[in-house]
C-alpha cells in the first residue's frame, strides 16, 4: 500500500496502462493467429485479407508505444514469409 499521494497516483496510472497495453497486445496476438490459421488451412484469400488487417493492427500498436518497432517488423516478416509460401505452392 503506497504511503504518499504521488505513489497512489502511480499505482492508478500503472493499472490504467497495464489494461491498455494488455488490450493491444491481445489484439495483435489474435490477429497473427488468425493469419497463421488461414495459412495452415491453405486459404489464400482469407490469409491475404487477414494479413492486411494484422499489419494494420500491429502498426497501430507500434504508434501507441505498446510494441517495439523491431518486434513488429519481425512479426510482419514472419507472416509475409508464410503467406508467400502458400501462394507459391
Amino acid at each position: 500500500m503506497p504511503n504518499k499521494q504521488s505513489a497512489e497516483k502511480r499505482v492508478r496510472t500503472a493499472e490504467r496502462n497495464r489494461v491498455y497495453n494488455r488490450y493491444w497486445t491481445t489484439r495483435c496476438k489474435n490477429a497473427v493467429k488468425k493469419v497463421l490459421t488461414a495459412v495452415e488451412s491453405k486459404d489464400n484469400a482469407e490469409a491475404a485479407k487477414s494479413f492486411d488487417a494484422a499489419q494494420s493492427i500491429i502498426d497501430k500498436a507500434v504508434v501507441k508505444g505498446v510494441m517495439h518497432r523491431n518486434t513488429a517488423a519481425r512479426r510482419k516478416q514472419m507472416m509475409a514469409h508464410r503467406l508467400k509460401s502458400i501462394q507459391e505452392a
